[in-house]
């Protein structure tokens, strides 16, 4: 049962409580979730505790309130994701039987400027990031990076074994975010750059290995980017992200259908998908008029 504000009303029938104490709580909320967002949703949550100074149990509206007002000098984006990991754990605690009132229901997340446009390189730039890496093992790193749309986390995490041929070129699957498995196929010379790479290695060894032969970090990859893109005369602010921002507003672009990029790139939704051919529009009616 519950109120116009959403769920401040006392379920019948509650279930009975899964945690005895929050950190028991807050351990079965990430269960399950991915290593960056585990991070950031455990920050997020820790943060929250911090500044109420009280159990999860004794918590207020007022208490989520407060914190929002906290946050009022953070980035909105920053601020945003904050605010929604506490309503989150908020909801879940609720659900699993170890609140009674879920607090954070009336709670509004912020509305964030959608700035897309400004993180997608044009082709003539990603291409430059490509070429200009002389390190054959950093240079296929960016080129897959960029052709199969992938996650810093999926790249760095790939094993021979993840890759097979096809005809004249090649596959490469990945597990991705929400345990969501897809095979992307690769093209010809994508696949050359690969096979370059393996010489004698087994199946089950790091496609990118580092200097000591195990596989290649995740922040060790954003260096190599960060490099590269300075070479190239790219923004600072560029990130491995990038390029996967810019695989798919380049085949959107091209002409590729919007479900098969949501396919290639792992998209939970198509919806996430569209939003590029938003930030990028091919024509718009402020073009037609007399001014």
């Amino acid at each position: 049962m519950s109120d116009a504000a959403g769920l401040m009303v006392p379920l019948q029938g509650l279930p009975p409580a899964q945690a005895r104490t929050d950190a028991e709580l807050v351990g079965m909320w990430l269960h399950g979730r991915g290593p960056a967002t585990t991070r950031a949703y455990a920050a997020d949550a820790a943060a929250f505790l911090g500044h109420v100074g009280k159990t999860l149990r004794a918590v207020t509206l007022g208490d989520v309130q407060g914190f929002v007002d906290s946050l009022a000098g953070r980035a909105p984006a920053s601020r945003a994701r904050k605010i929604s990991a506490v309503k989150s754990l908020l909801s879940f605690a609720h659900r699993a039987g170890y609140l009674v009132f879920n607090v954070g229901a009336p709670v509004r997340v912020p509305a964030v400027k959608v700035t897309l446009a400004a993180r997608i390189l044009a082709e003539a730039e990603m291409l430059r990031l490509i070429h200009t890496e002389a390190n054959p093992r950093n240079a296929a790193l960016l080129r897959l990076g960029y052709a199969a749309g992938l996650r810093i986390s999926e790249l760095c995490g790939l094993r021979w074994r993840d890759l097979a041929a096809r005809d004249d070129a090649g596959q490469v699957t990945v597990l991705g975010k929400g345990g969501r498995t897809r095979a992307v196929l690769l093209s010809p010379e994508t696949w050359r750059t690969l096979e370059r790479l393996r010489r004698d290695a087994g199946p089950d060894a790091p496609v990118f290995r580092s200097a000591k032969g195990g596989p290649l970090g995740c922040p060790q990859a954003h260096r190599i980017l960060k490099a590269a893109a300075a070479r190239a005369g790219l923004p600072e602010a560029v990130s491995m992200h990038w390029l996967r921002h810019a695989h798919v507003s380049h085949a959107l672009d091209r002409g590729a259908p919007a479900h098969l990029v949501q396919a290639t790139v792992g998209h939970a939704s198509l919806t996430t998908t569209s939003r590029y051919a938003h930030a990028r529009p091919n024509d718009s009616s402020a073009r037609y008029l007399a001014v």
